[in-house]
This record gives C-alpha cells, sequence and structure tokens, in this order.
C-alpha cells in the first residue's frame, strides 16, 4: 500500500486541497512539508503526538518533514480554540521552550544530514518592517472572508483583539517563506487551522502564479488528535519530569473501549493488517488492545525499556494493588505533626489532589485507599513509620496511585 493510501487507511486524512497533486508527490518521496508548533509550553504534549507520528510515517517513506517553531508567532498566539487572549511570554521563555521541543522531536524525528529541518519563524517575523508587510501581504487578504473563518467568529462575540487578528496573516506569510527558502510545497495541519493553512496556500499562489499552484499543497488531519491533549487532570506531557512514563503508560491504558482501535490505528506503527484483525476484538480483548496501545505509544516516547518498566508495574497494581515503579512521593518528616500526617494532607501533598478541598471530597466519597484498604474518616491519621521503608501505596479514585515514602 502506498503511504497515501495508509495515510487514509488510518484515518488521519480529512480534508485536501490538491489530492492528486499530494498523492503524487508523498507517494515519490518528493513531499517537503512542515507542521507547526507554538511554543506555549516548555514541553509537547499528547495533542501533538498524532502531528509527531504523521511526520515519522511521512519521513520514513522519503518526504522531507519541517518542524516550524513558533519563536515569532509566539509573542501574539492563536486565537484558534480560544475563548480568551492567550498570555504574553518573554523572548526568554519562548527561546526556552523552543529548545525543549527539539529535544522530544529528535525522538520521533530524524534531523540528521539533512533528512529534516526546525526551522524557527522568529528569523524573519521579527525582523519584518511593518509598512512593507502591509504593502507586500495586505493586499491578498480580505478582512471579509477573514471574518468568516472559524477561529475568528468562536472570539469575535467575547472581543478579538488586532493583535490575534494578525496571526492569520503571520502563519500564511510562514508558508510563503518556507516554500521560498527551503521549497516547502505541502502543510499539515489541526481542523481548527484550516483557514489559516488556506490563507498561506493562497498567498503563495497570488504572489507567484500559476507556477506555483501544483506544488502548494494544503492537507488537514483529523481532529481527533486535538482531542488528546488534555484529561480531566491537565495535560499529559512528553516530558518525564511532568508526566511520568508510569503516568503516560496509565492515560493510553485508560482510553474509552470506543476509542482504543482508533487510536492504534492512527497512532501507532503496527501494521494495518494485524490491526484490521483486532477489530474483531470485543469483551475483554479490549483490555488486550489497550496494553498494546499503551506499549507502543510508551515505547515511542520514552524506550521499550520504560514501556517495559510502565507496563510490569501497571499490571502488578492491578493485579497485587502494589508497583515498585509506580509514581512516587515523598513526605518530608517536618510534614508529620507529633509522628502524624493526615490524609487530607497527604493527598494533597503526593499530588493526588489538588486542593485539600479535592481531597476532602475524594475521602468523602469513598475514593481514597490505603494498601488497598478503603478509607473514608476525613480526620483519619496515617502514622509516620507507615511511610518509612516501602511507604504505602495511596489510591485515589479507580486509577490514580502514589507510592508514598518518608523522606
Amino acid at each position: 500500500m502506498k503511504i497515501y493510501d495508509e495515510l487514509v487507511a488510518r484515518g488521519l486524512i480529512a480534508q485536501v486541497t490538491d489530492e492528486e497533486e499530494i498523492r503524487e508527490l508523498i507517494n515519490n518521496g518528493k513531499a517537503t512539508f512542515y507542521i507547526g508548533f507554538d511554543p506555549t509550553a516548555d514541553s509537547l504534549h499528547v495533542g501533538h503526538f498524532m502531528a509527531l507520528c504523521l511526520m515519522k510515517r511521512l519521513q520514513m517513506a522519503g518526504n522531507k518533514p519541517i518542524a516550524l517553531i513558533g519563536g515569532g508567532t509566539g509573542y501574539i498566539g492563536d486565537p484558534s480554540g480560544r475563548s480568551d487572549m492567550r498570555s504574553m511570554m518573554t523572548p526568554e521563555t519562548i527561546q526556552h521552550n523552543c529548545d525543549c521541543f527539539k529535544k522530544q522531536m529528535e525522538r520521533f524525528i530524524d534531523f540528521s544530514d539533512g533528512k529534516a529541518l526546525m526551522v524557527n519563524n522568529a528569523d524573519w517575523l521579527l525582523d519584518l518592517n511593518y509598512v512593507e508587510l502591509l504593502r507586500e501581504v495586505g493586499p491578498h487578504f480580505s478582512v471579509n472572508r477573514m471574518l468568516t473563518a472559524e477561529c475568528y467568529k468562536q472570539r469575535m462575540e467575547k472581543g478579538l483583539s488586532f493583535l490575534e487578528f494578525n496571526y492569520m496573516i503571520m502563519q500564511s506569510y510562514d508558508f510563503y517563506m518556507l516554500y521560498q527558502k527551503y521549497g516547502c510545497n505541502m502543510q499539515f495541519g489541526g481542523d481548527d487551522q484550516w483557514s489559516n493553512m488556506l490563507g498561506g496556500t493562497e498567498l503563495i499562489r497570488r504572489k507567484l502564479g500559476k507556477n506555483a499552484c501544483a506544488m502548494t499543497i494544503t492537507l488537514l488531519l483529523n481532529s481527533e488528535g486535538k482531542k488528546m491533549g488534555k484529561t480531566q487532570s491537565g495535560a499529559v506531557w512528553l516530558d518525564p519530569n511532568k508526566t511520568s512514563p508510569f503516568d503516560f503508560y496509565q492515560y493510553w491504558r485508560n482510553v474509552a473501549d470506543a476509542d482504543v482501535l482508533k487510536c492504534i490505528r492512527m497512532l501507532t506503527f503496527l501494521p494495518l493488517e494485524q490491526i484490521d484483525e483486532m477489530d474483531k476484538w470485543e469483551g475483554s480483548q479490549l483490555n488486550q488492545a489497550k496494553e498494546i496501545l499503551a506499549y507502543e505509544l510508551t515505547a515511542l516516547v520514552h524506550g521499550k525499556e520504560e514501556a517495559e518498566k510502565a507496563q510490569e508495574s501497571a499490571r502488578a497494581l492491578f493485579s497485587s494493588g502494589n508497583a515498585a515503579n509506580m509514581p512516587s512521593a515523598q513526605i518530608d518528616e517536618s510534614e508529620l505533626t507529633e509522628g502524624n500526617i493526615d490524609l487530607i494532607s497527604l493527598l494533597h501533598k503526593s499530588g493526588l489532589a489538588n486542593t485539600r478541598s479535592e481531597a476532602r471530597r475524594a475521602i468523602e466519597q469513598g475514593g481514597v485507599a490505603i494498601d488497598g484498604e478503603k478509607i473514608t474518616d476525613i480526620k483519619h491519621l496515617v502514622p509516620g513509620e507507615k511511610l518509612q521503608g516501602d511507604g504505602i501505596v495511596l489510591k485515589k479514585g479507580k486509577k490514580n496511585f502514589r507510592k508514598v515514602t518518608l523522606k
């Protein structure tokens, strides 16, 4: 199966502008394509995962990825999918986040020998002359048409700043510059980026004429990737210092039954024939599918050794309520009062509850256990001596655990 057909079969492509040209370029390894990443944090998260996997697939088929880091657009912030304006970041913070992104991307993309590029749009955006930009780009954009874009319509009621209104122009200019400087002939992005992406394609065609038309191709990733970035407890990061390999494994191990095979198809590199056979699985077999998904993705991000540790820990956890490699927390001896610590404080300080109120509710609702024993008394005290040595296994809810020990 050709790579383009495989992308379609895996459910990765939702919309395209020039399908025949796209198919030709991708299948013959002639695509130089880019995906943009705005450095709004110091780690990528699982919402970026689909894009990284796609870049890896296309590179394996001989195409050349460009990872565009939004060091320039990061000064403004993308209004897409947001109800308010992003916080303004300092140049130092933006640069730090860009550096962190590259380290994580190198697990997916081979940047050696020019096989892929990492480019920062600060290189051209920050030096632009405002009047020159207006003259060069302004005539090619219709304000009326821009206001019909979904990313702007969602913000019009609450107020859209002129700062953010420029984002589409800046992203479009990115594609124009990448085409000019690196021969980039294709762009990928999520469905919330569609209007911005079309702007870039049209800018190239209007400025460079018909000869560029066949080479300015825009594709749209299926929206599922955008749904994966957040959980109820916050973002799931690719940085092991923010989300441990065990917690990362558990995130994928706990996906809904209805989503597990979809995720395997879109995100893993297992052969489609094997996945097609798994489509027939049901009942307890879906738990096996979740283990496969969790292992494959943890191995991609953190390596096989960490994936094996996480899998062993998860199995041990659910079979015996204990696990050597589960997430851990240490309590300082100074936190003890007369040799004890109250359970509310323990939940909070271990990271299982964001606030004391959340910890109290969890206890009252019967969702807290110590070494498998449910505790419903909000005044329960845990002796410091129990935290010595191997400590205790503290559980909140069905699947959130911490091994808690004394420093």
